[in-house]
């Protein structure tokens, strides 16, 4: 199993990108997906997380300006990202809660960073 990042790149602050995470391999389920970011000289923290059933959870410092969504079909996770400020400035990381087909249970798979940087 392995999951794709794409969508960083430099944006102005209050400007938007949408980033995008597909999901590979020998997938029997997905359940949860998510995003973590990682800022410059800070610890890995939690972004958002949307689970099978399409239900939701942000992060204090970005809700109400990120949105997070999956494609079930295309096992692919998005974050649209609003109203960017450069605290938004980080390398954002996908992971997925995936069952493979012959493990019998779930186990989480992260993704390649991909670097959003907000600057004027």
């Amino acid at each position: 199993v392995q999951l794709q990042a794409s969508g960083g790149g430099l944006v102005q602050p209050g400007g938007s990108q949408r980033l995008s995470c597909a999901a590979s391999g020998s997938i029997f389920s997905i359940n949860h997906m998510g995003w973590h970011r990682q800022r410059p000289g800070k610890q890995r923290e939690w972004v958002a997380t949307i689970k099978s059933g399409d239900s939701a959870d942000y992060a204090d410092s970005v809700k109400g300006r990120f949105t997070i969504s999956r494609d079930n079909a295309k096992n692919t996770v998005y974050l649209q990202m609003n109203s960017l400020k450069s605290e938004d400035t980080a390398v954002y990381l996908c992971n997925a809660g995936v069952v493979p087909y012959g493990l019998g249970y779930e186990a989480d798979y992260w993704g390649q960073g991909t670097l959003v940087t907000v600057s004027s």
